[in-house]
């Protein structure tokens, strides 16, 4: 299993055993091993300021015999003010002209010598990507999930499931190479540093995790798994229901029933809060759920522990972060702050700025802080995905937050939605369009919708004086079919992997393509 792999592969080396032993004795030995981990990141929290302004510096020192460094005078940046001015914030367009410099063969340009992989991903307006990962990089993806589960362990006690089998819901190990750097998704990446002792623990196998073809891959994943003593399953939520469901339709138990011993989920790229009740009930049961904050320019968060809410921020592994009010971030100049001017409770854009390469470069994440002692936050949306087409700018946070009321009050399962502005060219008022699959459809959907729509105005008062003044109708509701979001994905070539349905836009060409799938 990927997330393990640091873990397991600095316990058994010290004591030489063969292969076989070191499989028999790694719950046992990863107990003192999470504790150590665990110590020294309860003492990162402590120094959580000054890890960062040291990763600035040494940033800088690397920076600045780079073709980027040189051109943004970094033999003249000493402090935080002074990079600033020197550094703008820039989305990957405005990265892309280095990043084509490297796809080129050219070396130190952002980072010293090339990049050691490239992650490819797809951007929401950019196209493909490619996201330069380093030799220094590389350790930040791999050990910051190793440390989530670490902790977890030292926390709670529970290290059997270490001896299980365990799955991670990725994209295909098999990489091309872009400008001789081998390129890849991040998880296929990933998949090629676990060590090979470890891949007895690992499900699918590595054949399977190549078909690039989500449908048929996952029938494969369940043909190999549904007869294992699975103990761990990690993956993006909406991915993970479609593997409990296919298990489920061909065994005909819950999986709590088919996996008696699975105990730990990890799940992360999506809140779980719209997607939490329909997979516990396909569980069968609750079971501890870890939750992480990954993506392909880097490893920003993780849950640290089980009795707190929000994730620890990743403040000493390469990354320096930089933050922008939400409602500033396509300002021409931001407010930009460091981590020691954060507030608990503002929505942040989130800024990075590592030891890949990346500079001043907008995630497009937005964030907020539950707490600043130690720093935890949630993932609150997408700064490129929100509604203000008519002076709202209504957020994920807010919609997911006003979902998940109003099912739980009408003890209804969502299992996809997404929301679209309605802008009426007519006499009749424009109004917020709510593309909704439900698990068991509403008694009252007027009545629902209204609810929904209570909700959103509670947390939204510029949408509520929207409604007031008359000037938008009330949302909404277009119910979409049985597994339309699916096919939805399907037709745009993204389903499965590391892809999801966009929770918010500001325009109709996600609400058009998907009236092709609703409900009739």
């Amino acid at each position: 299993m990927t997330l393990f792999a640091g873990a397991t592969l600095y316990i058994c080396r010290p004591f030489r055993a063969d292969i076989a032993e070191c499989m028999k004795i790694k719950s046992f030995l990863a107990r003192p091993f999470a504790s150590y981990i665990y110590k020294g990141i309860r003492k990162g929290m402590v120094t959580a300021v000054t890890d960062q302004e040291n990763i600035l510096k040494s940033l800088l020192k690397t920076g600045r015999t780079t073709e980027f460094g040189k051109a943004a005078g970094f033999d003249k940046v000493n402090t935080y003010e002074e990079f600033r001015q020197a550094v703008p914030v820039r989305d990957y367009e405005q990265m892309r002209p280095w990043v084509d410099k490297i796809k080129e063969g050219r070396h130190n340009v952002l980072w010293k010598g090339k990049p050691i992989y490239f992650a490819k991903t797809s951007g929401t307006t950019s196209g493909t990507k490619y996201i330069p990962i380093t030799k220094e990089s590389i350790p930040n993806h791999i050990n910051t999930a190793r440390n989530a589960l670490l902790c977890y362990m030292a926390e709670t006690g529970n290290t059997l499931f270490a001896n299980g089998k365990m799955i991670f819901l990725s994209g295909s190990p098999v990489l091309e190479r872009v400008g001789g750097i081998p390129t890849g998704r991040l998880s296929g990446i990933v998949n090629h540093h676990v060590p090979k002792y470890l891949r007895t623990n690992q499900l699918p196998s590595y054949e399977t995790n190549c078909i690039e073809d989500w449908e048929t891959k996952l029938q494969k994943i369940v043909d190999e798994t549904i007869n294992k003593d699975m103990t761990l399953i990690s993956g993006i939520p909406p991915w993970m229901q479609m593997y409990f469901d296919e298990l489920m339709k061909r065994s005909g138990k819950k999986i709590s029933d088919l996996f008696p011993n699975f105990s730990v989920m990890v799940q992360g790229g999506v809140n779980f809060e719209p997607y939490k009740a329909k997979l516990y009930e396909s569980i069968g049961k609750k079971i501890d759920c870890i939750e992480l904050f990954p993506a392909s320019e880097g490893f920003f968060a993780f849950q640290d522990s089980q009795q707190a809410e929000g994730l620890l921020l990743n403040t000493d592994s390469g990354i320096f972060f930089e933050f922008v009010p939400a409602a500033e971030i396509f300002n021409e100049n931001p407010t930009r702050l460091s981590l020691k001017d954060v507030k608990v409770g503002e929505n942040y854009a989130l800024i990075i700025n590592s030891n890949a390469g990346l500079w001043g470069y907008n995630l497009g994440d937005t964030v907020k802080f539950l707490s600043t002692d130690p720093y935890r936050l949630v993932v609150t949306g997408r700064t490129k995905h929100f509604i203000s087409a008519f002076g709202e700018h209504v957020i994920g946070e807010e919609v997911e937050q006003s979902m998940l009321k109003a099912a739980q009050e009408e003890n209804v399962h969502i299992t996809e939605f997404t929301v679209a502005p309605f802008v009426s060219s007519t006499e009749g008022k424009s109004y917020h369009e709510w593309f909704v699959e439900f698990e068991n459809t509403p008694h009252d959907l007027d009545q629902f919708a209204l609810k929904l729509d209570s909700n959103l105005r509670d947390k939204n008062v510029y949408y509520d004086d929207l409604i007031t003044g008359n000037i938008l109708a009330p949302l909404k509701i277009t119910p979409v079919r049985k597994n339309g979001f699916i096919d939805y994905m399907k037709s745009i070539g993204k389903l499965g992997g590391q892809n999801k349905v966009p929770r918010l836009s500001n325009d109709r060409k996600i609400a058009e393509e998907l009236s092709k799938w609703t409900a009739e």
